[in-house]
């Protein structure tokens, strides 16, 4: 493996009551995004995998709500990477569609950033 950062940790203020923490584990063949309101803890899971452009995707804890969200990051960023993605959603207010935007933009950047290294 690449001298890579193998964790990386950030939190995003949402608003005056809500932050948004970040937590992505890479390895060799995937990563494991944990996203966590408020507090750490591990919530809904959802797996995805890519090889060749092709995805399939389970859950594996099923979200009572925002699954379409978690389901479209993993599966985003497995294609990215050609392997696997875990995803974990723990929240405890429904995220609305700008809350969503801020979210994915940022780990967009940190699997864009990390690509460059």
């Amino acid at each position: 493996m690449k001298n890579m950062k193998e964790l990386v940790s950030k939190s995003i203020l949402l608003d005056k009551n809500r932050t948004m923490y970040i937590n992505i584990f890479f390895f060799e063949n995937g990563c494991f995004i944990i996203l966590s309101e408020n507090s750490y803890r591990i919530g809904s899971i959802t797996i995805s995998s890519s090889l060749s452009n092709k995805v399939s995707k389970a859950h594996i804890i099923p979200s009572k709500s925002d699954s379409f969200f978690i389901d479209s990051i993993a599966q985003r960023i497995s294609l990215m990477l050609n392997g696997l993605c875990l995803v974990s959603l723990h929240n405890k207010n429904l995220l609305n569609i700008n809350d969503m935007k801020i979210i994915m933009g940022e780990i967009l950047d940190i699997i864009n950033e990390r690509a460059k290294d």
